[in-house]
């Protein structure tokens, strides 16, 4: 996926968007050779369009329909059609929190990239921290990976540790994952515009994480 001209990207957030911030102002700086093509959530009031509008970033609001967990067949119909006419390449989740399957996973076929807070394929679903944390783990993480029509299964591309300390609650662990999500996914991002990245069924090689 390497271009003479920068990967468009899409972004799906649900809600305050800390990640695509940091993605976001990658490209800014012109760490990342990307541009965002289109922001959309399924939170009218989400942060995540904030921070895009305040970035002079195009967004958007699309109603997901009747399901808790997913996207109606009106609404996945409506992020495809808006990705596509945007011209969007590698569409990132950052807080989306509507499961993507079906349809919309046919249409951008090995192009959806996700981060989950945990070390996959330990702990996935929801609240990964906490799972980590009860589990009593020493070692946790954040991991970014394609995705696929499993939940959190997708082949991994790039990882980063995080100690557990004594005396952590989930607030404060969750808060130093965060801090490693926002170092690893425009990294990322990153090496996928610059076209390092292969794929070969469950085996991603080429992301440093040292080269950011």
């Amino acid at each position: 996926m390497s271009h003479a001209s920068p990967l468009r990207i899409g972004v799906l957030g649900s809600g305050k968007g800390s990640n695509f911030a940091a993605i976001a102002d990658a490209i800014g700086s012109g760490t990342i050779a990307a541009q965002v093509a289109l922001v959309l959530s399924d939170v009218a009031g989400a942060g995540i369009l904030a921070h895009a509008t305040t970035r002079n970033l195009p967004a958007r609001f699309i109603e997901p329909g009747k399901f808790r967990t997913k996207l109606d067949e009106t609404a996945e119909a409506a992020f495809v059609q808006a990705l596509r006419e945007a011209g969007v390449e590698l569409i990132v989740l950052a807080g989306f929190m509507r499961i993507l399957k079906g349809e919309f996973l046919r249409a951008f076929e090995g192009r959806v990239i996700n981060i989950h807070p945990s070390l996959l394929p330990s702990f996935p679903g929801l609240e990964a921290w906490k799972q980590a944390l009860d589990y009593g783990v020493k070692v946790t993480g954040c991991t970014v990976h394609y995705v696929d029509q499993g939940i959190d299964t997708g082949a991994i591309i790039g990882q980063e540790a995080v100690p557990v300390m004594a005396g952590d609650t989930a607030g404060t662990l969750h808060e130093r994952i965060q801090e490693a999500e926002r170092r690893l996914y425009p990294a990322v991002v990153g090496a996928i515009a610059r076209g390092e990245i292969q794929v070969r069924g469950r085996l991603t090689r080429g992301f440093d994480p040292a080269r950011g």
